[in-house]
């Protein structure tokens, strides 16, 4: 199960997150969804990484695309011309297999739509 991470702080000084050791054998979480999705009126994508650090997920990044397009075949795409609001974007997460699975229903939650993907990720180096 999931739970939340105790923060460790000293006298004036701002709390500092407990980091954990990963497996060399992980998951890899990729989250499509769109610029303009939104949860509980903040950015999906936002929403997203903050409750899987929350929920102290080894590490999350969100990338924004240029172009893309989904199952609409809606083509999403920022030029000069026309500026998108609602550009692709993706949000990738690595952990343990059981914690990737114990987030997924958090995933759903908080999507209605988009795209969510799982592969095997080797980890090669996780350092601060």
């Amino acid at each position: 199960m999931l739970t939340t991470p105790q923060a460790v702080s000293s006298p004036g000084r701002l709390p500092s997150w407990r980091t954990r050791d990963l497996p060399q054998e992980c998951l890899l979480l990729r989250i499509f969804i769109g610029e303009a999705d939104e949860y509980r009126r903040r950015p999906l994508y936002k929403a997203i990484v903050l409750r899987a650090r929350e929920l102290k997920l080894a590490g999350a990044t969100v990338l924004r695309g240029p172009m893309g397009f989904g199952r609409s075949h809606h083509l999403h795409n920022a030029n000069i011309l026309r500026l998108s609001l609602d550009l692709p974007m993706i949000v990738e997460i690595v952990d343990t297999p059981d914690t990737i699975q114990e987030f997924l229903p958090e995933l759903r939650k908080m999507m209605r739509r988009g795209l969510i993907t799982m592969e095997r990720a080797q980890i090669i180096r996780y350092q601060h």
